[in-house]
């Protein structure tokens, strides 16, 4: 899981955060030096409670007469954040506030598919 969230920061200037959340086990990285960054303790219970119920509504809902749900998008204050269904749980993405979150988001494929999340 920590190459998957290493390389994601090494390959992309524009994402300051990445958690990888699978089989119930989290892992997690933040660009150091941030401003406008949360709080760690904050992040851990994101991406423990906030984000898998936000994506199950949102699957839910998506399968129902939308043909689905790809990933969510939230425009917090200092950043946005990208989350992702993956095998076994969801990767979440933070990126900077003046990039195109749907452009980073949309290039992760390749990453994720080669750590076999996908």
């Amino acid at each position: 899981m920590d190459a998957t969230i290493q390389e994601l920061l090494q390959t992309y200037p524009e994402v300051r955060y990445a958690a990888l959340y699978q089989d119930g086990k989290l892992e997690s990285a933040v660009k150091p030096g941030l401003s406008g960054a949360s709080a760690g303790e904050s992040d851990k219970y994101e991406e423990l409670i906030v984000n898998p119920t936000l994506l199950k509504l949102v699957t839910q809902r998506g399968e129902i007469d939308c043909g689905g749900a790809r990933y969510l998008i939230v425009r917090y204050g200092n950043f946005f954040e990208w989350v992702q269904p993956v095998r076994g749980g969801h990767i979440s993405v933070g990126i900077e506030p003046d990039a195109d979150p749907l452009r980073v988001g949309a290039s992760l494929a390749p990453i994720l598919d080669r750590h076999g999340l996908l």
